[in-house]
């Protein structure tokens, strides 16, 4: 198993240079976390010169991860040789001279050593030499993220991440994640449990802004044997604004298209026996047609359809509003009928773009919101999909570990 470079995960050490030698090479006298270290010249005082290798923890330089990465501040790199078991590493080094990376990939848990040299400003050399074990491949900390980038989605959809080991440094990981609005909205993560992350802004996003996500997590210690990877930036547009409100009482759902009313249709939504979430859900995945199981969320034997079309989910444990081919017309704004879904008419197939199902499907986005009101069940709780919209914003800036 390989560890691909362009994703490794550096927590930076500072190798710090300093103190003129007899034959006019600087010597290295750094280590991790010492402050920036000054020699003289005729000149005075000359800024601070250090090659930084991008190595985790800067203690022991044991059991890290290590994307072999180099740069210097002050100078520009000569020669950078990174090799292991006697073998060298290819690399490439940046064409301004400032940083060096392997063009390969790095072996887990690993022995390697890295010799750099690079050049002041006014022709003396430094030269630095580290020696570091790459992490096992159970120590990586990996995030999987929503949205998509280069995606456009409605104005209600958060940036998600969800990590694959409990977090203990709460705050290094929210910090590594920074969230920014082209609108200017300030954007603030909250934490569901040890493995999840959501950020939002107060109000929904503003409709057609653009959202970056920088993802700093390189690096970064999550927990012990648990550090980070991925340094990228994600970025996605928000679309118009469309939000729709169902009445589980009156048996009809409101689609406004950025703040006008753009059509009301009858729906059926959840019977007394198993009624709908009340409260603000987010579409989290769309589906041409999918099977729904009554099995796989605690109502075995009493339904599975193999071909439910124009499914739209809108939480995790299973509500969804979709197509909906078995039912009478007859239901559709008079009564409830589901097992908690929201139904509109359709056909089987969903090949007839006449019906609600397929119509509100193709106008809907995900990250669209979906609002039920006058249910007789509780709010959806916050986690339950993409739905932290439910949560007050004082007591969403309450579970952020910056905040």
């Amino acid at each position: 198993m390989r560890l691909p470079t362009s994703a490794a995960i550096p927590i930076v050490l500072t190798l710090l240079l300093a103190g003129c030698g007899a034959d006019g090479q600087d010597r290295a006298g750094g280590s991790s976390g010492a402050a920036g270290a000054h020699g003289s010249t005729q000149s005075g005082k000359r800024p601070p010169f250090r090659i930084v290798l991008a190595v985790t923890d800067g203690q022991s330089h044991t059991s890290v991860q290590h994307s072999g990465r180099v740069t210097v501040q002050g100078g520009t790199l000569r020669d950078v040789v990174l090799s292991t078991g006697g073998r060298a590493v290819p690399g490439r080094m940046s064409p301004d001279g400032l940083s060096w990376r392997p063009v390969g990939d790095l072996d887990y848990g690993s022995r390697y050593r890295l010799v750099v040299t690079a050049t002041y400003g006014d022709g003396r050399h430094a030269k630095q030499e580290a020696s570091f074990t790459t992490l096992r491949e159970n120590e990586r900390l990996t995030g999987t993220f929503t949205p998509d980038n280069g995606s456009t989605v409605g104005v209600g959809m958060p940036v998600s991440f969800t990590f694959d080991k409990a977090i203990e440094n709460k705050q290094a990981v929210e910090e590594a994640i920074t969230v920014r609005s082209s609108t200017g909205q300030p954007v603030v993560g909250h934490w569901f449990g040890n493995q999840r992350i959501d950020f939002r802004p107060r109000e929904y996003w503003k409709p057609h802004s653009t959202v970056s996500v920088e993802i700093a997590l390189e690096g970064v210690k999550g927990a012990d044997g648990a550090y980070g990877y991925q340094n990228k930036t994600v970025t996605f547009t928000v679309g118009r604004s469309q939000v729709s409100t169902v009445d589980a009482a009156a048996h009809v759902m409101k689609v406004s298209r950025d703040g006008k009313p753009l059509r009301t249709v009858p729906i059926t939504a959840g019977a007394p026996e198993s009624p709908t979430y009340n409260g603000q859900m987010v579409i989290s995945e769309k589906l041409v047609q999918t099977r729904m199981n009554g099995a796989t969320v605690g109502f075995a034997g009493q339904y599975d359809i193999p071909d439910v079309p124009h499914a739209m989910r809108l939480s995790t444990s299973g509500t969804f509003i979709h197509g909906n081919y078995w039912g009478a017309d007859s239901v559709f704004g008079q009564s409830n009928i589901s097992h908690g879904c929201i139904g509109l008419k359709d056909v089987q197939g969903g090949g007839d773009p006449g019906r609600d199902g397929a119509w509100f499907y193709s106008q809907s986005l995900i990250g669209d919101v979906v609002i039920v009101k006058n249910s007789k069940d509780r709010t959806i709780a916050p986690d339950n999909g993409l739905n932290g919209w439910n949560m007050s914003w004082t007591d969403w800036q309450a579970g952020s570990a910056t905040h």
